[in-house]
């Protein structure tokens, strides 16, 4: 299994779509990551917002300021941290509050918004993605805070755009299995969006996800997430990839800011906490299980990590 693979398979992502719009030009609106999504929020633990347009066209920027971004049919945006953001037609425009805009859901349909001056129309689809911070944040800090993918016009882009009809529907109206399968479509769209992000990076770009891309890092991060509690030395792993130490933690510094040994570690208590948060089992089983030899080592080192010991990790988040 890829690092990726695994790690979305750790953090098991939830998520769905919430809310329909439709905007005409003129239009700018001021949109804050709770938009629309109240009640859903109550259960989930949202980090990651997104929109699809489905019609249309439009710009995004955050509000705090920074560059402004293109979007149209069939672009996905997403906002890994929760940042407020500016969505219109014109984004000099005074922006209307996104908490004014909401129309209460019909029987058998999602929320919406119809907002604007009754030009060109403009559909979006909105939806979030939830999991621990603290388990997905080497893939987060790995993002900027407002990224544009375009699933463009092929067959895979018209797939990914059925199924978002199909999760908006499915969320609407939910039949039995519906959370389930509203997970998996969520986290489909994200993990497309997140190969084609892989993809457009440039040679310079640093972070985890670029080094899934190098040819040596990228297999470093494989070996140790398929086999995270065995006692892995710095020339072992090194053997593995076909490089000498010192340049393999080279490419670590340079790619990821951390050396091998450091990554693992924090792989491996990512995994424990997961496992401390899924399951009963004993804490010094779960010490032994990830690589620690005692349990009081674990327990300095997962509090380091995670500014709490196991068992108040376990009461707060099983």
């Amino acid at each position: 299994m890829d690092a990726l693979s695994d790690l979305l398979q750790t953090v098991k992502l939830n998520g769905a779509l919430f809310l329909e719009t439709r905007f005409t030009a003129p239009w700018c609106a001021l949109v804050h990551p709770t938009y629309g999504a109240s009640e859903m929020l109550a259960r989930f633990n949202p980090v990651v917002f997104f929109h699809i347009v489905t019609e249309g066209r439009c710009r995004a920027r955050l509000a705090d300021g920074g560059e402004a971004v293109e979007l149209s049919a069939g672009d996905l945006i997403l906002m890994p941290r929760g940042d407020t953001h500016l969505l219109g037609s014109d984004l000099h425009l005074s922006p209307v509050d996104s908490d004014t805009l909401m129309r209460p859901a019909l029987p058998g349909a999602l929320p919406t918004v119809d907002h604007g001056g009754g030009g060109e129309e403009t559909r979006i689809l909105c939806g979030f993605l939830s999991c621990d911070k603290a388990l997905c944040r080497a893939l987060l800090e790995a993002l900027p805070p407002l990224l544009r993918v375009s699933l463009g016009d092929g067959p895979g882009g018209a797939w990914l755009r059925t199924l978002a009809q199909r999760g908006a529907q499915e969320n609407a109206a939910p039949a039995p299995g519906a959370g389930t399968m509203l997970s998996r479509l969520a986290e489909l769209m994200f993990i497309e969006a997140m190969r084609r992000y892989i993809d457009s990076l440039p040679e310079q770009q640093t972070g985890w996800l670029a080094g899934l891309r190098d040819r040596y890092v990228g297999r470093a991060l494989a070996v140790m997430h398929a086999e995270p509690g065995r006692d892995w030395s710095a020339d072992e792993l090194a053997d593995n990839v076909g490089l000498s130490p010192s340049a393999l933690r080279q490419r670590f510094a340079d790619l990821l800011g951390q050396s091998p040994m450091q990554y693992l570690t924090r792989w491996r208590l990512a995994l424990a906490a997961a496992a401390l948060r899924s399951s009963d089992r004993a804490i010094a089983r779960v010490a032994e299980e990830f690589g620690y030899e005692s349990e009081s080592a674990f327990n300095r080192a997962f509090k380091r990590e995670f500014q709490l010991p196991p068992a108040a990790w376990r009461r707060q988040y099983s």
